[in-house]
């Protein structure tokens, strides 16, 4: 299925958000994702269904100073 993450397209076979964070070897229970503009948490990533077209964004905190 085509899905949009971060603003570019990608061709994966990930029937959840759970399954397509491991596909894209995203690790961490401090990730944000939301999909079409509505935030999933992360006790719902398991059970959150993706289309085709959907749009995710993954997001993690970054550090400095």
């Amino acid at each position: 299925m085509k899905l949009i993450v971060n603003g570019e397209y990608h061709d994966l076979a990930a029937p959840t958000l759970s399954e397509l964070l491991t596909l894209m070897e995203y690790e961490g229970d401090w990730l944000a994702t939301a999909v079409n503009g509505e935030i999933v948490h992360r006790e719902d990533r398991a059970d959150h269904a993706l289309n085709d077209n959907d749009r995710i964004e993954i997001l993690s905190p970054m550090q400095g100073g």
